[in-house]
């Protein structure tokens, strides 16, 4: 007892569960702060793709974005998951959140050695940092509710133990690297999965939407102001302007559309048990590495108007697309899917595929432009689909 008068005397609360059934539980001043945290390193990750891509290492830029975004999409995530659950909201709380927000500015400024040069020092670094503070958070949570001690601990320690396992990555081989790597990856994800088979944390549906919807549109926004200011600089360069407004009108067309698609429906009515929720949150990654990607591939698309771009036509229009139909496949299969009847399902995935398959226009001799354009035009008729649909009124 004295221990714990001691602790309130500190001004430390106890961790209890968050209700899961609490009523408008939207995202906390702390919480949006993180999000603009990690946002920088998104920005980040997505600029070095872009280089990567324009200047014809589309292959390498690609596979090192994809491993850059996992670290900062599962030390996000993982946050955002333990905060659902538990929230005390005393200043040791947002001591260890601010600790993880430091962690993500090192992987942030880690990005650009990361993919330019394969040195992952710093993103290990900060992603280290990251993750041993959200372990202190678990501890926490393990030493104040008695019925959630084994799932805490459980957490606590697996990725502890897989912390051990990235501190070594350092010293593993070039050759083997990639390979590494997608092992300590899935040893991230079975964490969870692991941790949650000793008690399913008390997660609050609503939130987790609220707080993963948050994030698309941080990582969309960064999508169109990216678009701005490669529209801006290229401005500058072009005598013409016809196919610069073109590539603007459509940009904008599919980065809105994009939002209208994710956010049609709530996701909340459906993500209800320890599974949905892995899935969701699992799935995530697709959605929001793809619309990180979409920004790079309006800017490549741009910078091949100007002529810098190193990529041909048909490169330079899958740069684009490819992101776009990621994306919206992703929604349908996380968000979209349960609300869908016959025929709409199928008319809005057939649509996502067309898009993907858009680039095509440029082997036949279209201009990029051209396809961009007609990516957006398919993209209106897939809100239309949606709204014809009534899944937006009925959900």
């Amino acid at each position: 007892m004295g221990a714990v008068e001691h602790t309130r005397r500190l001004g430390v609360r106890k961790m209890r569960p968050r209700d899961p059934l609490e009523m408008f539980r939207s995202s906390s001043p702390l919480e949006l702060f993180f999000d603009l945290v990690f946002a920088i390193a998104v920005s980040l990750a997505s600029a070095q793709l872009f280089q990567a891509e324009t200047s014809a290492h589309v292959g390498e830029g690609i596979v090192s974005y994809l491993m850059v975004f996992f670290a900062v999409w599962w030390a996000w995530m993982n946050f955002t998951w333990f905060a659902s659950a538990f929230d005390a909201d005393d200043w040791l709380y947002r001591v260890l959140t601010l600790t993880q927000m430091a962690g993500a500015i090192v992987l942030a400024v880690g990005a650009t050695p990361a993919m330019i040069d394969g040195d992952f020092g710093l993103i290990i670094g900060g992603y280290v940092v990251m993750r041993l503070a959200l372990v202190a958070q678990w501890i926490r949570a393990a030493q104040s509710h008695p019925s959630m001690r084994r799932t805490a601990l459980r957490f606590a320690c697996g990725i502890g133990a897989v912390q051990v396992f990235w501190v070594l990555f350092a010293f593993v081989p070039d050759s083997l690297a990639k390979i590494i790597f997608c092992v300590l990856v899935l040893a991230e994800l079975a964490v969870p999965v692991y941790a949650e088979s000793a008690g399913t944390t008390p997660w609050n549906a609503g939130h987790i939407v609220d707080r993963f919807g948050s994030f698309t549109l941080i990582v969309l926004a960064e999508s169109v102001l990216a678009s701005v200011t490669a529209a801006a600089g290229a401005a500058e360069q072009v005598t013409h302007l016809a196919d610069l407004v073109l590539i603007g009108v459509s940009g904008f067309l599919l980065a809105a559309g994009m939002w209208w698609v994710y956010f049609s429906v709530d996701a909340s009515a459906w993500l209800q048990s320890r599974q949905s929720g892995l899935v969701f949150g699992f799935g995530h990654y697709f959605v929001f590495a793809a619309a990180g990607a979409f920004s790079a591939g309006v800017k490549v698309l741009l910078d091949y108007e100007v002529g810098h771009a190193q990529v041909g036509s048909t490169l330079t229009s899958v740069l684009l697309a490819g992101p776009i139909a990621v994306f919206l496949l992703g929604v349908w299969a996380l968000v979209l899917r349960p609300h869908f009847r016959r025929p709409y399902g199928w008319m809005f995935v057939s649509g996502a595929a067309l898009i993907g398959l858009s680039p095509l226009a440029s082997v036949l001799g279209a201009a990029p432009q051209l396809t961009a354009l007609v990516a957006a035009a398919i993209m209106v008729a897939l809100v239309v689909v949606i709204e014809i649909s009534g899944i937006r009124r009925r959900a």
